[in-house]
């Protein structure tokens, strides 16, 4: 395993462990000024267990990619990228209900 090489088998094989679907894992990696970018693609139906109960396993990671970037002295970061078919909805804003609630108080 190279030096350059080893944050993306790292982060596939964290990956298909995870996911129902291991053959459908896709790292992509692309290295620039600001550093290393890797691009996770998995089936739709894995996104919710990639990115976790409110994105805990998808911060868990984001952090171990981020350590083997420290010690190959490289900046690497994570990106998730949602598929066509997913069925992952994002939670609203909390601070929305709360706005709607006081609507209905009547003083």
């Amino acid at each position: 395993m190279t030096k350059e090489a080893s944050d993306q088998e790292f982060l596939e094989f964290i990956v298909r462990n995870l996911v129902d679907n291991p053959d459908s894992v896709e790292v992509e990696r692309k290295v620039d000024e600001m550093g290393v970018l890797l691009a996770l693609k998995v089936h739709p139906d894995d996104m919710g267990q990639i990115i976790g109960k409110e994105g805990s396993t998808a911060r868990a990671i984001r952090n171990l990619v981020r350590i083997i970037g420290l010690k190959n002295k490289a900046r690497v970061n994570l990106k998730i990228v949602e598929p066509s078919g997913s069925t992952y909805q994002p939670k609203s804003n909390p601070s929305e209900n709360r706005k709607e609630g006081l609507e209905d108080i009547k003083l």
